[in-house]
């Protein structure tokens, strides 16, 4: 504790105690918006499996399968170099395996062997171990075994077998490994690439001290396999550092819930405080509730004292119980279709129905409604991949006030989503808003993103080729007028 006290004080930060909290990370200096609060690499890290990358950076081109094993690929001899001594004695492991359990291998079962590997290589001074990189980081996370229900544990007693059979270490317990699959599930990260697209799972011990809050302080982007922890917000000396772990899009109780289940605790924000009060039941209405059966009203519907349907809450008007439940069936068995033509590649077929799912929420849902929002986003993305550019735009934007109203300003989603939109207006020659959309993406980004990422490199680059032609469309206006 006292090394890891001395570490984080060179980063200005420290570790103090809170009651029903645990340890916390504060700062012990200001921090302002967009700096960086601390970095760390994995302790381990493993890509994920929907489809082939590189062990090391995790890029998805010029792969090659180690010969050996032939579960691991790398993008090229430097890669392979920096993660040869623990890939080393992994390949060695995994070539003792039988094939057909080779192919049911999952990232969470090698990340767990990678564990245990990269502890025994430590130990052994191979691989160096520092006061932010050690194993006993890694010990001192919390595992809530005694939160867990039955059918989780089997199946992580499931897992723990397997690690056993490749390691074939008898010192080490079924018990000990199962506990240490309940420390991933509550600790580790889902690494994402620049616009937060998931690539693998990491494990970060440093970064996992730091708490939850749903109107957080700091934001976690990966740079690579590097997590970096910036600052979203002017950050007074001795305040605590906080995070989001969940989708922050959602009423209170559906935050609660999510993290209740994932990480076994309820938040104390003062988003959550809320919970229960007029505003929060109103905001609740309006994100997952339904809307007045008047379309020229903008009111939300709450349940009526009768309980046979729901009442407008700006004019009064009555909705029946019964005709939302057929349009909730209809959307329904409409979304199974389309998540089926989805999956089966039938990109135009899945277009056709999430349009008329998103026409039977309009009737149903808020305009501010998340199911709306994500029907919509899904739409975008679709559009997007058959190249139909200028639907995809129309979607895009309508996605915006929405972003704008459950994100918080400084959010990355809401820059990357301002980016999507400034991207599909220069390919469609709308280079005034195009330019708009990028600077907005730009403000945000440069603050949950930094500066020096390829990412936002070419952000930036794209911004200034916007702003240049706007200009010269400016100027060339104004010479015809004169």
């Amino acid at each position: 504790m006292e090394e890891l006290q001395k570490g984080l004080s060179d980063k200005g930060l420290t570790l103090s105690p809170v009651p029903e909290k645990g340890r916390c990370l504060f700062t012990t200096r200001d921090f302002s918006p967009g700096e960086v609060i601390i970095w760390e690499e994995p302790y381990v890290s493993v890509p994920n499996k929907s489809s082939a990358k590189c062990e090391w950076c995790f890029v998805s081109t010029n792969l090659k399968k180690c010969s050996a094993c032939h579960v691991v690929y790398y993008c090229g001899n430097t890669c392979q170099k920096s993660d040869w001594k623990l890939h080393k004695v992994e390949c060695q492991a995994l070539s003792k395996v039988d094939k057909e359990r080779i192919k049911s291998l999952t990232p969470t079962v090698r990340l767990m062997v990678k564990l245990y590997l990269r502890k025994k290589l430590q130990d052994e001074k191979v691989i160096p171990a520092t006061v932010l990189d050690n194993f006993s980081l890694v010990e001192s996370l919390v595992s809530h075994m005694t939160d867990i229900d039955e059918k989780q544990l089997v199946l992580y007693a499931q897992m723990a077998n397997l690690v056993n059979l490749i390691l074939q270490w008898p010192e080490i317990s079924i018990k000990e490994i199962a506990e240490k699959f309940s420390k991933f599930s509550c600790n580790a990260h889902t690494i994402c690439d620049a616009e937060l697209k998931p690539l693998g799972t990491g494990l970060y011990p440093v970064v996992s001290i730091i708490n939850h809050s749903c109107l957080p302080n700091s934001v976690l982007i990966f740079e690579g396999r590097m997590a970096v922890v910036r600052a979203v917000q002017h950050i007074p000396k001795g305040t605590e550092v906080l995070i989001s772990y969940i989708e922050m899009a959602g009423s209170t109780a559906t935050r609660q819930k999510a993290l209740r289940e994932q990480y076994f605790f309820s938040c104390t924000c003062i988003r959550c405080i809320k919970l229960g009060q007029n505003d929060d039941i109103q905001e609740s209405a309006v994100l997952e509730g339904y809307r007045c059966k008047d379309k020229r009203c903008s009111g939300f519907l709450l349940r009526d004292s009768g309980n046979k349907g729901f009442r407008c809450q700006l004019c009064g008007l009555f909705r029946d119980k019964e005709e939302i439940k057929i349009i909730v069936n209809e959307i329904e068995t409409i979304s199974e279709k389309a998540s089926f033509s989805l999956s089966n590649g039938h990109k135009k077929d899945a277009s056709v129905m999430y349009k008329m799912i998103e026409k039977l929420q309009q009737k149903l849902c808020h305009q501010f409604s998340v199911n709306l929002m994500r029907t919509r986003e899904n739409l975008l993305k679709i559009l997007m991949e058959l190249q139909d550019w200028k639907e995809a735009l129309k979607y895009c934007r309508l996605t915006i006030p929405v972003y704008k109203r459950v994100y918080p300003e400084c959010h990355p989603l809401l820059g990357l989503q301002y980016y999507t939109c400034g991207k599909l207006e220069w390919w469609l020659g709308e280079t005034e808003e195009a330019y708009r959309s990028l600077a907005k993406a730009a403000e945000i980004l440069r603050i949950t993103h930094g500066t020096n990422t390829n990412f936002m490199k070419e952000l930036f680059v794209k911004l200034e080729e916007a702003r240049g032609e706007f200009s010269y469309k400016i100027s060339s206006k104004e010479e015809e007028n004169d």
